[in-house]
């Protein structure tokens, strides 16, 4: 948790509670259900949660805005993001029902309200979003098919509607087609050893109508 307050020193009290809470809960669910490793759950903080707040790091929501996590998995980088923007709203998508099972044990022990999930594939879902989160779930051509026409129209932030995608190692061959994409280095945010070879790449997408 001082990892936490380390990056993000104004957190308010209720936002501090949720991050405290956090590790309890994926403890206690995750001995039911195994959703993150042995290893990170002892590292939760440093693996999941700050590396999913890279994000935020990168860029903030503004309130209002609608946030889609693809491929969720446990629940980053959603849940994560979604206390430190209580005024956005977020939905969590995965196909794997058991892992959902978890994120909706952790958005209800939190009483997070701008939560909620979807059990599909994302190409299923019918609705458009201000910005497509994920943590490298397939490589970028793929994840730019899967969310076809699911951007919004309405630019409310200086960054482009469009993915914030956590990826690690070189992505010169992955985006080489993507000449608009940014790529921003987690150590320029970071200290900690393990964001050495992390990243957030922003990728804008034009709205289709």
């Amino acid at each position: 948790m001082e990892l936490i307050l380390k990056y993000f020193p104004n957190l308010t009290e209720d936002q501090i509670n949720k991050f405290k809470l956090l590790e309890t809960l994926y403890q206690d669910w995750n001995l039911k259900i195994n959703v993150v490793s042995r290893k990170d759950i002892d590292e939760l903080y440093l693996r999941h949660v700050l590396h999913s707040l890279g994000i935020a790091k990168v860029m903030q929501f503004k309130d209002g805005s609608k946030i889609m996590d693809v491929g969720t998995g446990g629940g980053f980088p959603g849940i994560p993001l979604a206390i430190l923007y209580p005024e956005c709203s977020f939905h969590l998508v995965d196909s794997i029902a058991k892992k959902l099972k978890v994120v909706n044990e952790v958005v209800d022990g939190l009483g997070l309200t701008n939560v909620k999930t979807t059990h599909t594939r994302v190409e299923e879902i019918d609705d458009t979003y201000d910005f497509i989160v994920s943590r490298a779930v397939a490589a970028m051509p793929t994840f730019v098919h899967w969310i076809k026409g699911k951007i919004a129209k309405e630019q409310r932030h200086d960054f482009k509607n469009g993915i914030l995608y956590l990826k690690g190692g070189d992505l010169a061959e992955e985006l080489k087609d993507y000449k608009t994409a940014t790529i921003y280095n987690l150590t320029d945010y970071y200290t900690e050893d393990f964001f050495e070879t992390k990243k957030v790449v922003h990728l804008p997408i034009k709205y289709k109508g």
